[in-house]
């Protein structure tokens, strides 16, 4: 294979990196896109050192699969050129995650939503990953009837320069850099992304229309609040969900063991249940404090746990390419 990563300099491309080593994927040829500024660096994989180059060189080049992760102009731009030339897009923005010629994919729940003709694929944003691989086997067995979402996000969600603003903060008591509108070190703020018309932010509606996309059921009813925390391990989610169908917790569980890519992490008698300080660096998605909501029938809580940098963005697309490579 021969293959282009784009943002290959930033967190998630170079994340991405890290999981197809991992992985031991074979690349004959590796392109490392980045902004002219990275010009003249080389990124390491796999025991060899690539230069990285401009999207219009790697666009000239005999690429296969095209990974993106540079934010949503960017692939609005470049994404289609690409797709053009055969080259199969595999997006990490948000640019074509609702268009509804692209599939919105996550491996373990729609793989088959890929068509011969789909070459622009959307990674789905990372707290939507991690919310559908905990609910999907849940749907398919007890159907939704409406979800009630609150994230605890980190901040290597924002990027590097949050990661060096929370720093400065904790190394100095202030930041020179300010990327959010208030200190984030012991602090939480309810407040991803920019804020809507509705009074929502855009994150929050992500989580909305995205899993809405996922699950196939268009007006699921669902309400999200979206918060930075200032951790960088994963992001975290308390979720209640109710379902048409009646349940035992007991059976949740097992569907939830027996899903690919989750971890019940729930033994509430010895203090373990997830947290991001034990996701960090892994591809699980773990799900514990699993228990019935006592205040309505038919409803459940849980809580949600994944590396948003990994299972979030760089693992998902790499399992796209998986899963699209054997297909």
């Amino acid at each position: 294979m021969n293959i282009a990563i784009v943002g290959a300099t930033g967190m998630v491309g170079r994340t991405m990196l890290q999981v197809l080593e991992e992985r031991g994927i074979e690349i004959e040829n590796l392109y490392p896109v980045a902004s002219k500024s990275s010009l003249g660096t080389k990124v390491a994989y796999r025991g060899a050192f690539y230069d990285v180059c401009l999207l219009e060189d790697a666009l000239e080049r005999d690429v296969d699969y095209a990974l993106f992760s540079a934010g949503g102009s960017l692939s609005t731009e470049w994404a289609p050129k690409f797709a053009a030339k055969g080259i199969v897009v595999i997006d990490n923005s948000s640019a074509w995650r609702m268009d509804e010629n692209c599939p919105l994919v996550v491996p373990q729940i729609n793989i088959d939503s890929i068509g011969l003709n789909n070459k622009i694929i959307a990674n789905p944003n990372c707290s939507t990953i991690q919310l559908v691989m905990a609910l999907a086997p849940l749907h398919r067995e007890f159907v939704i009837k409406r979800l009630v979402i609150s994230t605890y996000q980190s901040i290597t969600g924002t990027g590097k320069a949050a990661v060096e603003q929370m720093e400065q903060e904790r190394n100095t008591g202030e930041s020179q850099q300010m990327v959010y509108a208030y200190p984030i070190d012991k602090n939480c703020i309810p407040h991803c992304d920019e804020f809507l018309d509705n009074g929502y932010t855009k994150e929050e509606m992500k989580l909305v229309h995205e899993t809405r996309k996922i699950l196939g059921v268009p007006d699921l009813p669902i309400t999200a609040t979206a918060v930075r925390i200032p951790v960088v391990g994963g992001h975290s989610e308390s979720v209640n969900v109710a379902f048409e169908n009646a349940f035992d917790v007991e059976s949740v569980i097992a569907l939830l063991q027996n899903t690919e890519g989750v971890d019940v992490v729930d033994d509430t008698a010895n203090n373990i249940y997830p947290m991001p300080i034990n996701a960090h660096g892994k591809d699980a998605v773990m799900v514990g404090r699993i228990r019935r909501d006592e205040s309505q029938p038919n409803t459940l809580n849980m809580w949600v746990v994944a590396d948003n940098l990994r299972k979030g963005a760089a693992t998902n697309a790499v399992e796209i390419l998986e899963k699209l490579t054997k297909k």
